[in-house]
């Protein structure tokens, strides 16, 4: 679909990726962007049109839907990463958090605007994923959990969705730069590149965007060889610091 004209809603919009997509559509020529937040006041840009919504509040998502009724599409950026390993203190707590906004929020979301898609003409869903959809990192196994999860989500709402002309994409990324990532000391990708690649990628019909050259590299050693990708893994748990 084109972007130039659309109308948009990206979740987890107020600040980090889920801003840099909306300056994306903006500067694309997007008609209208629907900046959904928890907190909307925090929706600097007047360009934007703010919309208070909690991916994992029911209410809240069927308020938007009407809200946002015009919406030709949707991106599901809002995201939690609470960096817990699987056996840590509190991981299943911390992947309950993880799964209810990485998951069920993400599906609750789409059951939404399913319909208010196809109403207006099928348009396209984004998905933002991560890497960690294709493969554990021990250190932050639980949010891979959730990624795993939202991966198989995407592609049965890809499956179910096509017969209304609905396109779902699925995004990867490595580190992104943004307050999620903060804390980590490894290379990242600027918010800027995932967000045009997206765009890139639902214009040209793409079902899976590898937005940086972290995803190129685990897309590829996750299919070639994925021994070597957990050897990898496992050396990293057992060299971390104690």
């Amino acid at each position: 679909m084109e972007i130039e004209g659309c109308t948009a809603l990206v979740t987890g919009a107020n600040r980090g990726l889920g801003k840099a997509y909306c300056e994306a559509l903006l500067g694309a020529g997007a008609n209208k962007v629907y900046a959904g937040a928890r907190d909307p006041s925090g929706v600097a840009d007047s360009r934007l049109v703010p919309v208070r919504l909690d991916v994992t509040d029911a209410a809240s998502v069927a308020a938007a839907a009407v809200r946002c009724g015009d919406i030709d599409l949707l991106i599901n950026n809002a995201g939690i990463l609470e960096f817990s390993s699987m056996l840590a203190p509190g991981s299943e707590a911390a992947m309950r958090r993880e799964m209810e906004v990485n998951v069920f929020g993400v599906l609750a979301m789409i059951r939404a605007f399913a319909p208010v898609l196809a109403r207006n003409g099928g348009g396209a869903i984004a998905n933002m994923l991560s890497v960690v959809s294709w493969f554990v990192n021990p250190a932050n196994a639980t949010y891979c959990a959730s990624k795993h999860a939202a991966l198989a989500v995407t592609e049965g709402a890809r499956i179910e969705l096509k017969a209304q002309g609905t396109q779902v994409v699925a995004v990867y990324a490595g580190f992104i730069d943004t307050d999620m990532a903060s804390a980590v000391r490894a290379p990242k990708t600027s918010p800027r590149q995932v967000a045009e690649r997206t765009l890139d990628g639902i214009r040209t019909g793409q079902d899976h965007v590898r937005a940086d050259a972290r995803a190129d590299e685990i897309w590829h050693a996750s299919r070639t060889d994925p021994a070597g990708l957990a050897a990898r893994m496992q050396q990293a748990w057992n060299e971390r610091p104690r």
